[in-house]
């Protein structure tokens, strides 16, 4: 896997890139020597590049050496190549390495935590000579443990998202301050990124529970995602929206991908499943094959998300709900790469993340959300009241079957007032909801099984107004509105029986 970068092993930097290296350079001036400063820069903007320059340049004015954390290997490797692209002399501490002399040749070191935290911990080497620390994927709460071993030093966090992945640790209380780059909508319009064309699907997701890190569990998620209605979703929104290209599709468990890739290789796709228990040269095969075959298709669980890059992506499909920034924009951000003939690219959203955090290239106060991680956490938006938003429009595909019917609209709130009204009780809204979509099947079927199989296709649209009416009734519970929807049904299939030959027989 590569590093994900927007800018090639080079040297020169682009004008935001030298700003933003000087506005750090400026917040080190005259600060104590273990003065924490976090610098915020969204997935492609070049933040490995930024950091090697600043490691470059800090050697070469302090005259002290840098160390650069990672929380992954194949990081480890990616940044120490970086490094030594802009003439940084440095090696990776692995678990090779159990001695480390302080004169040394090397003026800086790349670290994975846990490696240097055993290090460290054993007392097999002390590293309070270093004068830098920098911390890559800083949002990351692993780091921490690593502070009280450099309490004389600078740290540099770097992150897409200053927001932790722990609420308990909130950044604030490791990093003084936040410097804040350039905006994604700011390096699409200067051509440094790609920019996204996000397809949402209302979906229903109040099934979905939540666990102790504050998104959704992985047995909701796979209970939700794995359900036929859920598969053909995707397998519709793909073919309608990124049929061809190659596609990235995240999950939220390994059942629902496995779903997902047994899916789509019924339906004649090109696909590959890949998990943190994949093998590694298995990976490696798989991740090669997905290179070079250009309407690839990888479902995924995770492991996609920080340190992979693979430029060529030009869709991202979001088969799963989450309540974590990072994650929302990690995910994008792996299809968010520019190149000579990709200026766009897809994004389909099937669990209402748009809904919850706003479009990917919208403007967010990252100022904001580092000092009140709390409140910003506390206000986003619930499942419920998404959901109080939705409306259903029919599919074009499935409008087309009821081509006879001249109006399919049937306003619920309206109905609601009216029966009130005319002091009706309100199961007459159903009923009169119910007629009408008997009429609808019974006018473009020729027969009564036809008919009864028109009436499949408008589950979504007896949900939705189900939803609705429920909603209207102000107190009901879960099970009643399912049993509402099920007797909805039965008594469409009842109704279509009854008024079929009446209706034809009338013409």
């Amino acid at each position: 896997m590569e590093r994900e970068e927007n800018v090639e092993d080079r040297k020169e930097l682009y004008h935001y890139q030298k700003d933003d290296i000087d506005a750090i350079f400026e917040k080190f001036e005259g600060k104590p020597n273990n003065f924490h400063l976090l610098y915020q820069l969204p997935t492609g903007g070049g933040k490995t590049v930024i950091f090697s320059e600043i490691a470059r340049r800090y050697i070469e004015k302090y005259q002290r050496k840098v160390l650069v954390l990672t929380h992954r290997i194949e990081l480890s490797k990616q940044t120490s190549q970086m490094l030594k692209s802009f003439g940084v002399k440095n090696t990776i501490i692995d678990s090779n390495v159990k001695d480390l002399p302080e004169n040394n040749d090397y003026s800086c070191y790349v670290a994975m935590v846990e490696t240097l935290n055993n290090r460290l911990k054993d007392k097999k080497f002390h590293m309070d000579y270093v004068g830098l620390v920098i911390v890559d994927e800083a949002h990351y709460n692993s780091f921490r443990k690593l502070f009280t071993y450099f309490k004389n030093s600078l740290f540099l966090g770097v992150t897409a998202t200053p927001l932790s992945s722990n609420i308990e640790l909130p950044m604030y209380e490791t990093y003084s301050e936040l410097i804040v780059g350039e905006p994604i909508q700011s390096l699409i319009n200067k051509g440094f990124l790609a920019n996204a064309q996000m397809f949402g699907y209302d979906v229903e997701l109040t099934s979905l529970k939540l666990g102790i890190n504050g998104d959704y569990t992985v047995s909701s998620s796979d209970e939700l995602y794995s359900r036929t209605a859920m598969q053909d979703l995707l397998l519709q929104s793909y073919v309608s929206r990124a049929q061809g290209k190659k596609t990235l599709i995240f999950n939220n468990g390994i059942n629902t991908s496995l779903y997902v890739y047994e899916t789509f290789r019924a339906a004649g796709l090109p696909i590959k499943h890949l998990d943190n228990k994949t093998p590694e040269m298995e990976r490696k095969k798989i991740l090669s094959w997905f290179k070079k075959t250009p309407d690839a298709i990888l479902t995924s669980v995770s492991i996609l998300t920080t340190g992979f890059d693979e430029p060529t992506v030009e869709a991202i499909i979001l088969n799963r709900a989450t309540r974590s920034l990072t994650l929302y924009f990690q995910m994008i951000g792996r299809g968010s790469r520019k190149l000579p003939h990709k200026d766009i690219f897809t994004v389909i959203d099937l669990g209402n993340n748009a809904q919850r955090f706003g479009l990917w290239s919208d403007p967010v106060d990252w100022q904001y959300i580092f000092r009140h991680p709390e409140q910003f956490l506390e206000n986003i938006r619930t499942d419920a009241e998404i959901e109080s938003y939705h409306t259903y429009s029919m599919p074009d595909e499935v409008r087309e079957k009821f081509a006879k019917s001249t109006d399919i609209s049937f306003d619920v709130e309206e109905e609601f007032r009216l029966a009130a009204e005319q002091r009706h009780k309100p199961k007459a809204v159903i009923d009169k909801s119910i007629q009408q979509h008997a009429v609808m099947c019974i006018e473009n079927a020729d027969s009564v099984p036809e008919a009864r199989k028109l009436a499949r296709l408008l589950d979504p649209d007896i949900e939705y107004r189900v939803k609705q009416y429920a909603k209207l009734l102000a107190k009901t519970t879960k099970n009643y509105r399912e049993w509402l929807i099920e007797d909805y049904k039965n008594r469409l299939g009842v109704m279509i029986g009854s008024m079929f030959y009446k209706y034809h027989s009338d013409e």
